[in-house]
This record gives structure tokens, C-alpha cells and sequence, in this order.
């Protein structure tokens, strides 16, 4: 065994690799990608009459394409009503900060960060009362989210599309964790 020098055993601590709590309602989906030689193929999901196979109960009512510039913040979005199921591709490397602000829920104030992308694929769940928000990671590359939502977007007095401050939970949650 290797002793360390008063100062670096005063700093020492080792990462907590457990699992994190979900916030309740998320949901995280593996989804199989099919390589070969040449290329690869995800299946983002099974529709029938616009339910989706692979997210219990969730009907998709509008499909979206987003692109963020390299190191955007795009921050907070909240809705009443919708359900989002987000993809990023794993050429991509996107920073998903979720908050639970729905009044009463047993996680309610919990705050979570998910890296999407970089090299995986998985489906995201956020449900109705979960702020979301996003921060592509890429220095130089713009970033990429497909999703899927169960409430078509409205301008009128049905929009279902809130926001909240990006730094509404504290500037830091954007920042790269260190150590």
C-alpha cells in the first residue's frame, strides 16, 4: 500500500459511481444501434397510429429536428401538459440538465445532469413539470436533438411552451464537472 504526503491525503476522495436517482417520470431507453462496414442504424422507435412501442402510453403528435451552435445554452423549457422524448445522436455530445419543479412530487427540487450522445443511444422521457434544458459540449460542432412530443406546438392561448431563466438552478449546473 502506497502512503501519500499530509497534503494529498487531505484532498483525497474517491468518485460515487452508484446510480443516480431519476427524477420520478424520467425515463432512460437503450435503443440498439446496428453497425457494419458501412454505416450504422439506430431505430429512434415503432409507431402505431402515432403510439410509441418502446415509451409506455406516449403518443407522439409532432416529430423535431434541433440544432445548437457549439457550447449553446438553450434553457429552461417547461410545459403543463407535454411529454418530450428526446435523442441525441452518438456522433453528438449534449448536456441535458433536468429539474423537477412540479409542486408536491416526491422528487420535487432534484436537479440532474445526463450526457446524451457521445457514443450512445437512448431515448430520453421528460414529463409535464420537469424543466429541460440543454448545452451542446462540442467546442467546434454544432449538436443535434431529435424529439418526439405528445402535444402539438401552439402560438396561441393553447402554447403549452414555458421557460424559465437558463441559470434559474444556479449558473454552475452548465459547468463542466471537475475532478
Amino acid at each position: 500500500m502506497t502512503d501519500f504526503n499530509s497534503s494529498a491525503r487531505d484532498s483525497y476522495s474517491v468518485q460515487d459511481y452508484s446510480p443516480r436517482e431519476l427524477i420520478e417520470g424520467v425515463e432512460l431507453i437503450e435503443l440498439r444501434r446496428f453497425n457494419d462496414d458501412g454505416g450504422a442504424m439506430t431505430e429512434l422507435g415503432r409507431l402505431d397510429g402515432g403510439m410509441h412501442q418502446g415509451v409506455e402510453g406516449f403518443e407522439a403528435k409532432q416529430m423535431n429536428y434541433s440544432v445548437l451552435e457549439p457550447q449553446a445554452i438553450k434553457a429552461f423549457h417547461l410545459h403543463t401538459r407535454q411529454t418530450d422524448v428526446w435523442y441525441v445522436p452518438p456522433s453528438d455530445k449534449i448536456l441535458l440538465v433536468l429539474a423537477d419543479v412540479r409542486e408536491g412530487s416526491k422528487t420535487e427540487g432534484q436537479v440532474m445532469r445526463i450526457v446524451l450522445g457521445d457514443g450512445n443511444s437512448r431515448l430520453v422521457r421528460i414529463p409535464p413539470g420537469v424543466a429541460h434544458g440543454c448545452k451542446n459540449l462540442r467546442p467546434v460542432d454544432p449538436g443535434a436533438i431529435i424529439y418526439f412530443v405528445d402535444v402539438q406546438f401552439s402560438v396561441g392561448e393553447e402554447c403549452d411552451e414555458g421557460r424559465l431563466p437558463w441559470d434559474h438552478f444556479g449558473a454552475e449546473v452548465w459547468e463542466v464537472e471537475r475532478g
